[in-house]
Formats: C-alpha cells, structure tokens, sequence
C-alpha cells in the first residue's frame, strides 16, 4: 500500500478500511462508464465496499512501476463491481494483489502426449492464484476501448475467477447455496452454463472452418472473422474461462450478451444480485474492451 494510502487509514478496533478523498472518488466512477450506470445508492454502497476492500488486502507493485492511490483505488472499484450486492466475504481466504506496468512473463510447463515436457514463458495480462496472490497488468486494467469491439475487463476477469476458486478449481460453478442464493438452482445453472458453453464453441469452429488456409487464428488479420462473436474467443478455452469472459461482458458490454445467451445472462444476475441493463425506456450504454487473452 503506497504512503499516501497508509496516511488515509483509519483504524476501526481490528479492522481497517480506508477514507477516500472525494475528488479521487468522483474521478475514478467518471472514468469507468460501467460503474458511473449505478444510481447514488448504489454508488454510496460501492465506495464503502472499496474503502473496506482495500483496507483488507494489499497491493504490491512489481516490474518497476510506481503504484499510486489513483491506481488502487480504479482497481479497487472494478474489482468489487461483481460483489456489490454479494459482500467481502467472496474474496476472503487470500490478501495479496501484484500490479505490473504491462503485461508480464509467467513460466509455463507442459507435458505432451508423448510425454516429452515443454518448458516457455507465456506474456500474459493477469492471472489468479488458487489461495495465493492475484496478479495484473496496470496497462490492461486502465483498457477503456475495444480491439474487436468486444468486452474486455482484465480487473473483472480476474476477481470472477477468485469467487469460482472459493469451491476449488475454476470451473464456472462458483459456491452459492439456497440460502445465498435462494433462485439459483445448481442444475439449472450447471446446464444452461453447458449449453451456453458448447453453442459458443460452435461458433469458433465455423469461424476456423472459414479462415483462409495458413492464416492463424492468433493473427491479426483473423480478427474481423471473430469481430461478430458475442464474447472473446478466449471463453472458448473450457467453462471457467467462459464464466469470467461472460462476467466481463456482464458488466461491461450487457446487451450484447443478453442477446447471444439470455438464458446464461440471468444466471449471471441471479448470482450477482444486480441487472447491469437499463430499463427498456433508457437509452442503453456499453463500453467496448480489448480482446486480449487473460489466465
């Protein structure tokens, strides 16, 4: 935590959270549009979960950045958008969160079918640690515009896999129970969660079945065959990675994926206890975000 943060700590018997200047506050939801959607109730409700939140963890700097109170304080008010009306206790069992300027390197070890293990690094834009840190490019967590016009939020994607962590492996079944979540019903959402999964790697194998020969999907020149998708391409990778790639776009682009999955979009608002979509009368909003691949 930066100096200017330990100064505006208050200290409340055991606990701490932390006051936020109203300037900084005011700056923060003006820059992020999928947060300044909330009514004053809403917002009142999100600051005092973000001055707890970052009373609770710590953010740590790496890669030579220097991490100012703005910083925190935009990634704090993201990472705490999908637990509005959930509570702290959904990022409980860990404390730690790594920022680096830009995308970092991660080594990676893979076995192949003969055996053979393969040792790389891998640049990646964040990733999260089951029971230990969560780690995030600051470049990718300020991304305000869409390379594919596509939902694109680092910080969300990142903090939905640590809600799916909480009953073990990230497998898009995040922990909730009857008195949680009293209109979720586990088969109701482990289904619609499949249907929604495999129509969606449907779409990519069309996609790949009409690219031209030799032109890798990874390229750039693939990208307007995979612009018409609803989510990134990289919800495609298995049912984890489908549910914070949904939960991006759940926040930060809802129509679009209301339109492509309605089924799967009211699971999302009967576990986050919140419908980011305007009412019909009001004129609807979404901001675009790059799509990068995120771990």
């Amino acid at each position: 935590m930066t100096a200017m943060f330990k100064s505006l700590l208050a200290k409340l018997g055991a606990s701490s959270t932390v006051a936020i200047p109203d300037a900084l506050w005011e700056a923060t939801v003006a820059s992020l549009p999928f947060v300044a959607r909330l009514d004053a109730a809403e917002r009142a409700r999100l600051r005092a979960l973000v001055e707890g939140f970052l009373g609770e963890k710590e953010m740590a700097a790496a890669g030579g950045l220097e991490l100012t109170a703005a910083m925190q304080v935009d990634i704090a008010v993201q990472a705490c958008l999908p637990i509005l009306n959930l509570g702290l206790g959904w990022y409980r069992g860990w404390t730690s969160i790594v920022v680096y300027p830009s995308e970092f390197l991660v080594p990676r070890e893979l076995t192949d079918e003969d055996g053979v293990v393969h040792q790389f690094v891998e640049p990646i834009a964040g990733e999260a640690w089951d029971g230990g840190p969560l780690l995030l490019s600051w470049d990718d967590a300020q991304r305000r515009d869409g390379e594919l016009g596509l939902a694109y939020n680092v910080v969300i994607h990142e903090f939905t896999h640590k809600i799916d962590m909480l009953n073990g492996d990230a497998d898009g079944v995040p922990p909730f129970t009857r008195s949680s979540h009293p209109e979720l019903d586990l088969q109701e959402w482990t289904a619609t969660l499949a249907e929604a999964f495999e129509r969606f790697n449907a779409e990519l194998e069309l996609i790949e079945l009409e690219l031209p020969p030799g032109l890798d999907p990874d390229d750039e020149a693939a990208d307007r065959y995979y612009a018409h998708l609803p989510l990134d391409p990289y919800a495609g990778q298995d049912e984890g990675e489908f549910f914070a790639v949904s939960s991006e776009a759940f926040f930060v682009d809802p129509a679009r994926l209301h339109s492509a999955f309605p089924d799967w979009y009211r699971q999302l608002a009967l576990f986050f206890k919140q419908d980011p979509l305007p009412p019909p009368s009001s004129p609807q909003t979404s901001g675009a975000r790059p799509a990068r691949r995120t771990k």
